[in-house]
């Protein structure tokens, strides 16, 4: 058994890859006409209840219960562009994790949630140059010492 890719039900093909290649920077690599493969192993299938048999009315939208996940490591700079838009509905602005991570949730053209965050070694560079205690930082993000101890020889290599 291998797990190939996920799958979202979008009601727009068209619009839906657009949201994905504007916004994300995803590119179409395989098209299907109302099934797509985009980079990352991301599928989008149009009629995706009939393709099933069900009432096309059945398609539930924001469901909450599922995300697509996202890093980005210029995250102000993505945060910037996505908020500049105007046209994103937010599921809440950026905010910061409680292990220290920052990310942003929004929907997608179909009410799928998708979340952008910090790359977790970039977050714990981002703390132990704020002046946080390589033991500190560790506690924080739930990142071993030994990771942490790298990153902060690294930034001080640098």
């Amino acid at each position: 058994m291998k797990f190939e890719s996920p799958l979202l039900a979008v009601k727009d093909i068209a619009v839906s890859r657009r949201f994905y290649e504007e916004v994300l920077g995803l590119q179409m690599i395989v098209d299907h006409g109302r099934n797509i493969v985009l980079t990352g192993g991301l599928s989008l299938q149009q009629d995706f209840p009939e393709m099933l048999g069900l009432d096309p009315d059945s398609l539930v939208q924001c469901s909450r219960n599922a995300e697509m996940y996202f890093e980005e490591e210029d995250f102000l700079g993505f945060v910037e562009k996505l908020t500049s838009r105007g046209d994103i509905k937010l599921v809440h602005p950026m905010m910061e994790q409680p292990w220290g991570q920052r990310c942003i949730r929004f929907y997608d053209p179909d009410g799928h949630i998708i979340e952008v965050g910090e790359p977790m070694p970039l977050v714990v560079i981002r703390h132990l140059v704020s002046g946080m205690s390589p033991d500190q930082v560790s506690e924080l993000t739930m990142c071993p010492l030994p990771i942490v101890l790298a990153a902060r020889k690294n930034i001080m290599n640098k």
